[in-house]
Parts: C-alpha cells; sequence; structure tokens
C-alpha cells in the first residue's frame, strides 16, 4: 500500500533554512521514496513501511538539534494504483 505525508517543518530559530534542507536532504536519500518540495511543504510518498520508517529514522536528528522544531504532518492513503 502507497501512502503520501505532507510535512511543513518549523524549527524555531533564528536560522531556520539550515534544518529544514537537512531534513528534506535526508529524507532524499531513500531510493523508495518520492520526495517533491514547495514553498510551504514536503511530501513524501511510497510504500507504507518505507514512509513510515523515513520518517522515524529522519524526525529524530530535527528534534534533537538542540532547538525546538514543530512539525506539521498530514497522512494519506492509500493512494490509487496509476
Amino acid at each position: 500500500m502507497d501512502i503520501a505525508v505532507d510535512i511543513s517543518l518549523y524549527p524555531l530559530e533564528r536560522d531556520f533554512v539550515p534544518p529544514i534542507q537537512e531534513f528534506i536532504d535526508r529524507l532524499g536519500t531513500d531510493a523508495r521514496l518520492k520526495v517533491v518540495t514547495n514553498s510551504l511543504s514536503t511530501q513524501v510518498s511510497g510504500p507504507y513501511e518505507a514512509v513510515m520508517a523515513a520518517l522515524a529514522r529522519e524526525l529524530r536528528p530535527s528534534l534533537e538539534r538542540g532547538h525546538a522544531s514543530v512539525f506539521v504532518i498530514k497522512l494519506v492513503g492509500p493512494l490509487p494504483a496509476y
């Protein structure tokens, strides 16, 4: 089953762009996922297990940066087969 996740990251620090870009770059290393960005959020889609594993793996480093961060996550699934 394929799913999609829409993620917005709001690092609560003055220099907010680098933590966002690092998070997106880490998600993009997983070849099983499709990662699409726009000015408001990042969409990640792929097999349920792969998407959820990537979130579990990549949220932690962002949360451990030493500054508070807010994640807004919307999950959509299952995606229809095309």
